[in-house]
């Protein structure tokens, strides 16, 4: 009799995928919400610092540069923490293998 489940199987990289993606699910969504956001942060920061080297509404553009620097700094502390994560769990598995 033939073994049905043998034209099932995964080769062994689906396999590490599928396993990372359970691990960390979402984690190329989060990483592209990052960017995306970063990307934001930086284009209003930019806007900002130029209202308040013209001197234009400083009092309203300082703190709005404030917060878009925050936005930036959080995306790259989120980043480089998701970064961290996948190479703990990547050294974890090579560890046990």
């Amino acid at each position: 009799m033939v073994d049905q489940n043998s034209k099932n199987r995964l080769n062994p990289e689906q396999y590490a995928s599928l396993k990372a993606e359970i691990a960390a699910p979402f984690r190329g969504l989060r990483q592209f919400f990052y960017i995306a956001f970063a990307a934001s942060g930086s284009l209003g920061a930019f806007v900002f610092f130029f209202q308040v080297l013209a001197g234009r509404n400083v009092e309203s553009a300082l703190p709005n540069l404030a917060l878009q620097v925050g936005i930036v700094a959080l995306m790259v502390f989120l980043w480089r923490w998701e970064q961290r994560q996948q190479q703990r769990s990547q050294s974890g598995k090579n560890s046990n293998s």
